[in-house]
């Protein structure tokens, strides 16, 4: 059972990639302006949710390239720190994800505003990533789970920035 397993995990991928999105009844740099700022996810990312009392550092200036949102939680939130790596102004923002704990990895994220409408914004939260063999076994579970909890922060955005007009 156990060489299945390892056989079956040489024709898995190793790097995965999802996404998902959502419209916002509001304006595009609205939205942008609230998503670039990393401290916010603190109100809508479900991962950030997984531990209330997590400790976090920053370090530069939010919401510009090069600012660092480190953190250090419970089982589920584990530690790792996410960095601004890219900022096209009221268009995208892309962020490093350092894993160091439950397991060491890098992941890259990118989220982009698309006007739907004068007053709707199209929201893409989009999430890369690779997972070494033999764990490139758990992509096919891991994308299934990261697209479900996307659309969950999304729809928690979705509601604190309709909220807020």
């Amino acid at each position: 059972m156990e060489t299945a397993i390892i056989i079956i995990a040489l024709f898995v991928p190793k790097e995965y990639s999802v996404r998902n999105e959502i419209v916002i009844n509001a304006p595009k740099q609205e939205v942008f302006d609230y998503i670039k700022m990393v401290k916010n996810q603190d109100h809508y990312s479900k991962w950030v949710m997984t531990d209330p009392n997590m400790k976090k550092t920053f370090t530069g200036t939010d919401g510009t390239v090069g600012f660092i949102y480190a953190w250090n939680g419970n089982k589920q939130a584990g530690a790792g720190e996410q960095e601004i790596t890219g900022l096209a102004e009221g268009e995208r923002t892309t962020t490093e994800i350092r894993f160091e704990r439950p397991f060491r990895a890098i992941g890259h994220t990118y989220m982009a505003t698309e006007a739907a409408s004068a007053h709707s914004t199209r929201v893409t939260w989009g999430f890369t990533g690779k997972i070494n063999y033999p764990f490139n076994l758990m992509t096919t579970m891991m994308k299934g789970t990261l697209t479900k909890d996307l659309g969950i922060s999304l729809n928690n955005l979705k509601q604190i920035i309709e909220n807020k007009q």
